[in-house]
């Protein structure tokens, strides 16, 4: 689905981050759910130095911002949610189907995420440092643990809660792909293949097209290259 610069949805996003980020920018979870569910919507770009009313909609001055002309929110995981609630494709309608799916995008971002996050910290942002070398071991077991924890209640489910793909299953791909980096999730064959699902999608891949086009056009200039 193209994206429709005269769509009533709006979300925000970096016009560029470094390589190690492409792809997994939580911006990608709000295109990704937009495409799942066959919305138009379009994209508000930011810049390294955001405009000064920024912080009144997003007070940690992250992206994804959304509004749809009704709702105005923040936090990729309500934006998910608000998304699934206009569309069959990510909700169920029926109460337990629909909870049991929101649970797994609270389950992917409390149990699941800090446990990654903070070992991608450690491997990208202070590698080589003393004390990251020596806490590294015991972070890399405790996502280990997390991934376990997610394999187990798999199983040999195509989605968390069987057959059917939902945002709780949208947040956990995404959360698992912070461990590209790594070999941890090829070392769990069910939630490989699981994370390969996701990845396989035609609407993740679109949203990613889209998310990675915009870094390529606005790749930085080297310093002293022509303008």
């Amino acid at each position: 689905m193209p994206i429709n610069p005269n769509a009533s949805i709006e979300i925000t996003a970096f016009r560029w981050v470094p390589e190690f980020a492409q792809g997994v920018v939580r911006d990608l979870r709000a295109r990704w759910a937009l495409e799942e569910a066959g919305l138009d919507y379009r994209v508000r770009l930011l810049g390294q130095e955001r405009p000064l009313d920024y912080l009144k909609e997003q007070p940690f001055d992250q992206v994804p911002c959304f509004s749809d002309g009704k709702v105005r929110i923040f936090e990729s995981g309500a934006i998910v949610q608000y998304i699934g609630e206009q569309s069959e494709a990510l909700l169920p309608s029926d109460p337990q189907g629909k909870y049991r799916a929101i649970q797994w995008t609270y389950a992917a971002l409390n149990s699941v995420e800090p446990a990654i996050l903070n070992l991608l910290l450690i491997d990208i942002f202070y590698a080589g440092q003393e004390w990251a070398t020596l806490r590294r071991p015991g972070a890399e077991d405790f996502v280990k643990l997390k991934l376990k924890r997610v394999s187990d209640w798999l199983g040999d489910k195509q989605c968390l809660e069987g057959d059917r793909f939902t945002i709780g299953d949208l947040v956990m791909v995404t959360v698992l792909r912070f461990l590209r980096h790594t070999d941890l999730v090829s070392q769990v064959p069910n939630l490989a293949a699981y994370l390969k699902r996701g990845e396989e999608r035609p609407a993740f891949q679109r949203a990613l097209s889209d998310q990675l086009a915009v870094y390529a056009e606005n790749q930085p200039q080297p310093e002293g290259a022509a303008a």
